[in-house]
C-alpha cells in the first residue's frame, strides 16, 4: 500500500501550481516516489484570501498581519490534518511558532516586480494621474517616489482577478510578482520589468518554503535534498531585516539579497508611504551569518528612523 504524503496549500490557482512544483521536485529527486508514495495537495482557505464581497479592503483594513495567509494552514499541520505544507515566503509573517519549521527552500524564481499596463509600456509612459492599482504598500512607495503624480488605489485579488479588474479599467496599471506571472503562464500580460533599482523587491519574493512541525525529523530528512542553500540564505537575511524593523509594522520594506562568490550581498529599503521619505542601505558578509547580517542592517536602518515613520499599532 502506497504512503501518503498531504501537502497543506492555500487554494488559488497560483498555490496550487506551487504546490504542484514542491511535488515535481520531490518525484524529480526521488526517481522511485511515485511508486511508493502520493503526495495528495490539500487546498486550505484562509483569512487572508480575497472574496468578492471585501471589495478593495485594504491589507491594513484586515488587520495588516502576514499570519492572515497561513494561520489556517499552520493549524492543520499542527493539527496533523497534513504533513508538510508549502508557502509563498513573501507573505508569511516572520514571527512563527516554535513548533513549526522550514525544511526546504526551492531555488529563487525571478524576484522582480511588472507593470501591466493596456495604455503604456513603461511607468515612465503612464500618462498624468493614471491610476495604478496595488494594495502593496512597498509598491506604492516606489512608484510615487519615481512617479508623484500618479494615483495609487487598492486592487486586490490572485493574479487572474487583478488581470480581470485591469480589462475592466477598475486600474490604468496594476504591479505583480514576475514569479508568479513565470508560474502561471502569463508573462504575455507583461508590459516591462523593473529592475531592483527602480522597485526593490518584497523580502524573499520568488521563494517558496516547505514548512513542517519542528518534531518530524523524518520529514526533515525527506524534504533536505530539495533545499537550495543559496536561496535559504537569501531568504533569511531578509526575513531577518523584516523581523528586525518588526515585520507586524504597517511600513514599507523592501530587502533583496544576492550571493556572489559565498559572500552575501543584501540591500533594503525603507519608505513613507507617500514615497517623500526613502532610506536605502546595504550590507554584505559571509553567506553562513546571512541571519545576523540581515537583523543587524534591520537594527541599522531602525535607528535612523523618526517616529512618524511607524504607522503600525501594538499588536
Amino acid at each position: 500500500m502506497k504512503k501518503i504524503f498531504r501537502l497543506g496549500t492555500r487554494g488559488s490557482p497560483l498555490a496550487l501550481i506551487q504546490a504542484q512544483i514542491v511535488r515535481d521536485e520531490l518525484y524529480r529527486t526521488y526517481p522511485d516516489l511515485r511508486q511508493e508514495a502520493d503526495i495528495e495537495v490539500v487546498p486550505i482557505r484562509t483569512t487572508g484570501d480575497w472574496s468578492p464581497s471585501q471589495r478593495e479592503q485594504t491589507f491594513l483594513e484586515m488587520g495588516g498581519n502576514k499570519g492572515l495567509f497561513t494561520k489556517e494552514i499552520e493549524e492543520a499541520l499542527l493539527g496533523g490534518m497534513i504533513d508538510f505544507a508549502v508557502h509563498s515566503m513573501k507573505d508569511v509573517s516572520v514571527f512563527v511558532s516554535p513548533e513549526l519549521t522550514y525544511a526546504a527552500f526551492l531555488k529563487r524564481e525571478d524576484p522582480r516586480d511588472a507593470l501591466l499596463s493596456p495604455l503604456a509600456p513603461r511607468l515612465a509612459d503612464l500618462p498624468q494621474g493614471a491610476r495604478v492599482g496595488t494594495s502593496s504598500l512597498r509598491r506604492k512607495s516606489q512608484i510615487l517616489a519615481m512617479r508623484p503624480d500618479l494615483k495609487v488605489t487598492p486592487l486586490r485579488g490572485n493574479v487572474d482577478t487583478r488581470l480581470k479588474k485591469l480589462a475592466a479599467e477598475e486600474a490604468d496599471a496594476t504591479i505583480l510578482a514576475v514569479a508568479g506571472l513565470r508560474r502561471l503562464g502569463r508573462m504575455d500580460a507583461v508590459s516591462s520589468i523593473f529592475e531592483p533599482q527602480e522597485i526593490l523587491p518584497a523580502a524573499a519574493q520568488g521563494i517558496l518554503g516547505v514548512q513542517i512541525r519542528a518534531d518530524a525529523q523524518d520529514l526533515h530528512d525527506f524534504l533536505a535534498p530539495i533545499n537550495h542553500v543559496e536561496t535559504q540564505a537569501c531568504a533569511t537575511a531578509e526575513r531577518a531585516l523584516l523581523r528586525a524593523l518588526d515585520g507586524s509594522c504597517r511600513m514599507p520594506i523592501a530587502a533583496y539579497a544576492q550571493i556572489v562568490q559565498g559572500q552575501i550581498n543584501l540591500e533594503a529599503l525603507v519608505a513613507s508611504p507617500d514615497g517623500r521619505q526613502i532610506i536605502r542601505q546595504t550590507a554584505k558578509g559571509n553567506m553562513d551569518h546571512a541571519d545576523q547580517i540581515g537583523y543587524d542592517l534591520g537594527i541599522q536602518m531602525k535607528a535612523q528612523l523618526s517616529s512618524d515613520f511607524f504607522l503600525c499599532n501594538a499588536s
